[in-house]
């Protein structure tokens, strides 16, 4: 059954009439406190009534058993025949996570301690360089979730990394992602990262290859360079040791991993353990359970990732918003609103319910943002005074990464955090002018995070809090937001168009090159391989 078809589904509708006419109260009821973190939702257009409906509908949609069904390594991504659990990753209480009768924690404890020695041998000096010099310039290529996770939280974490050590990451194939990084790269001390489940990704690869062969022309054909200055984070040992890298540096994960769900894995841990140490990275794992456990046996009504997500579906499904801002008042967090547009877009933009059935509802949502206070002077006036309410997630901190202007009564972080405070009031209450220009509607909706301190075990939280937020609208709405099929049919496309392109630099007057294109692809395509435009 659709959950369009519960009874909460249309109490919900029926709200919805009557609350577009009531003035925005802010209730001191609408917040959940933690240790960790305060969620404050008091400036939505919800009131109790609203909440106990979506209460109702989170239980009509079977979510507390959805939840532990992940948990428990049950095959939820039933598209693919595979468990979810990257709760797993950061199973700190060491308990068993069966996956078809069978423990994985061994598993993934092994690979952990791998990453362990790995990092601390390379921080120590003890692995180095096909010179001797010792290996600080690491260097991550993948692509999507084999980057924008990790690169999230390498940003977030960059204070806490190991003396000496830096991390760049090279995921478009467009050749000036490879050319600026590597610019003024030392060969001597970098260490090429391939992250691949497969070795087949054809962006990755191609990356990669490229690197291999800047690293001979730099330092030689000796297969030693190879072995010296990559590594593999992959699953096909294969295809790993036939690059010319050494098996022994190969860093597994599992299929019950979901690529932008991997970011706590190896995919994350090797570069993040390598860039920041793995105590450091075991920090994040240390937030990232702490969420788990949150999400897995709070109440509803206190679950901070349930709450989230239903206000999205409030929002969506029947304010009729359909795009989301993040707004983290932190420099920090710069690369944590593409990570989210990546775990939101990819896992709930679909169209059929997990059983096939087309949905006749919206799902997914459009998701953006950029950190405060740059934001402000670029995008909020849409958010402030345009046709479409833009739901807006404020993220904040109580201590800053840097005590800049310390000697001032206003410090750089005090100043952040008045925009912090001001906007989602602003946003909530609006401005009543004579000047119609000058005027601001208000009931525009937004969330409000509060947390202690911008370090690893918080950018670990907020990491699971995305992850839980996201896979609730799922198991909601009845969507498997595990599986993306929807990135598949523009690759298949691609590889017909580079055998077309491999036909023509082979005979350009071969007419197959455009046999069975539509006109405007054919033509198109003939003009990028002329190399011409019209004049």
């Amino acid at each position: 059954m659709s959950i369009k078809q519960t009874q909460a589904w249309q109490k919900l509708s029926d709200m919805k009439k009557k609350l577009v006419k009531e003035p925005l109260s802010v209730g001191d009821g609408l917040q959940v406190k933690t240790d960790k973190i305060i969620f404050d939702y008091s400036r939505q257009l919800v009131n109790e009534n609203v909440m106990a409906a979506l209460m109702q509908l989170a239980e009509e949609a079977g979510l507390k058993s959805k939840i532990e069904s992940m948990f428990c390594g049950q095959k939820i991504n039933v598209t693919e025949n595979r468990a979810v659990l990257h709760t797993a990753l950061r199973n700190l209480s060491g308990g068993p996570v069966l996956v078809d009768g069978r423990d994985v924690m061994p598993e993934i404890k092994a690979v952990l301690q791998k990453i362990k020695g790995f990092s601390s041998r390379i921080h120590s000096g003890e692995i180095k360089g096909i010179t001797g010099k010792p290996l600080k310039n690491i260097v991550a290529i993948g692509i999507g979730g084999s980057y924008l996770g990790p690169e999230y939280l390498a940003e977030a974490c960059a204070p806490y990394t190991v003396s000496g050590m830096k991390l760049s990451f090279i995921s478009n194939v467009d050749g000036t992602d490879f050319a600026r990084k590597t610019a003024s790269l030392d060969p001597e001390t970098a260490l090429f990262v391939i992250v691949s489940k497969t070795f087949t990704t054809a962006e990755t690869m191609k990356n990669a290859s490229t690197a291999k062969k800047w690293m001979i022309s730099k330092l030689g054909a000796d297969p030693n360079v190879i072995k010296k200055h990559f590594i593999a984070v992959s699953t096909a040992a294969d295809k790993v040791k036939a690059f010319g890298i050494d098996p022994e540096n190969m860093f597994g994960f599992w299929d019950f991993v979901g690529g932008r769900f991997s970011a706590t894995s190896a995919v994350g841990g090797v570069p993040l353990s390598l860039y920041l140490g793995y105590d450091n990275f075991h920090k994040i794992l240390e937030g990232a359970n702490w969420m788990d456990v949150h999400y897995r046996t709070a109440p509803l009504s206190e679950n901070i990732p349930v709450i989230s997500a239903l206000l999205d579906i409030w929002n969506i499904n029947f304010m009729g918003f359909k795009t989301r801002a993040i707004l983290p008042y932190s420099q920090a967090y710069s690369k944590y609103a593409p990570h989210c547009q990546q775990t939101e877009m990819e896992s709930n933009g679909k169209s059929v319910l997990i059983d096939g059935t087309p949905v006749d509802f919206d799902t997914g949502e459009i998701v953006f943002g950029e950190p405060g206070t740059n934001g402000q002077h670029s995008f909020y006036q849409l958010i402030h005074q345009g046709t479409t309410p833009v739901p807006a997630d404020f993220i904040g901190f109580l201590k800053p990464q840097y005590n800049v202007g310390q000697e001032d009564v206003i410090t750089h972080h005090d100043e952040l955090m008045t925009n912090f405070f001001a906007q989602p009031d602003a946003l909530a209450f609006g401005q009543d002018s004579n000047d119609p220009h000058k005027k601001f509607s208000g009931k525009r909706p937004s969330n409000i995070f509060l947390l202690k301190e911008q370090d690893p075990f918080s950018a670990g939280l907020m990491l699971a809090l995305l992850e839980h937020r996201v896979a609730t609208k799922g198991f909601v709405w009845g969507l498997n937001s595990f599986d993306q099929f929807g990135v598949e049919l523009g690759k298949k496309l691609g590889l017909d168009i580079r055998r077309r392109m491999e036909l023509f630099k082979k005979d350009q007057k071969d007419p197959s090159v455009y046999a069975g294109l539509n006109n405007s692809t054919a033509k198109l395509l003939k003009l990028y391989l002329s190399g011409e435009l019209y004049s």
